[in-house]
C-alpha cells in the first residue's frame, strides 16, 4: 500500500538534503496552505477549471492560513521555519515543483512570490491595538 505522507515525508528529507533553507514544517505547512487557499477561492468562484492559483493568489491564502492557524504568533512561527518574506514561499513552491509534488504552467516562475507582503504588516498589525484619537472628557470638580 502506498502512504501519500510517507512519501510526502521523503520528499521533504531529498528536499532538505539539497536545499536546507526551510524547516520540514514549512512545507508542511504550504501544503496545508495551499489546500485552504484552493478551498477558500473555490468558495468565491476565483477559480477556473484547472484549480491553478497564481503566485499572488496562494500568497494571500498563505496569510489568511497562517493567521488563522498561529494569530499574534503566525510571523515568528514562519520565521522559526526559515520563512521571511514571500519569496520564501516561492522557494519553497518551486523546490515541490521540481520533486513533481506540485505543478505549474509555463508562465508560472519563483518571481511570481517577489514583492508580495511585508511579513511584520501582514502578520503583526491584524493584531495591533488601533489607535484612536484621544477625546477630552470634561473634568469634573
Amino acid at each position: 500500500m502506498n502512504d501519500p505522507s510517507r512519501d510526502f515525508n521523503e520528499v521533504i528529507r531529498a528536499i532538505r538534503k539539497d536545499d536546507p533553507r526551510y524547516a520540514r514544517g514549512a512545507y508542511y505547512f504550504l501544503r496545508q496552505a495551499l489546500d485552504y487557499s484552493l478551498k477558500e477561492m473555490g468558495k468565491k468562484g476565483a477559480l477556473d477549471q484547472s484549480n491553478h492559483l497564481s503566485g499572488q493568489q496562494l500568497l494571500e491564502g498563505i496569510r489568511l492560513y497562517a493567521i488563522e492557524q498561529y494569530g499574534p504568533m503566525a510571523r515568528s512561527v514562519l520565521e522559526h521555519w526559515g520563512v521571511t518574506n514571500c519569496r520564501d514561499f516561492g522557494n519553497i513552491v518551486f523546490n515541490l515543483v521540481a520533486c513533481r509534488v506540485l505543478g505549474k504552467t509555463d508562465e508560472d516562475s519563483p518571481e511570481d512570490f517577489n514583492g508580495g507582503y511585508n511579513f511584520k504588516s501582514a502578520f503583526d498589525l491584524p493584531y495591533c491595538p488601533s489607535i484612536k484619537p484621544s477625546i477630552k472628557r470634561p473634568r469634573l470638580s
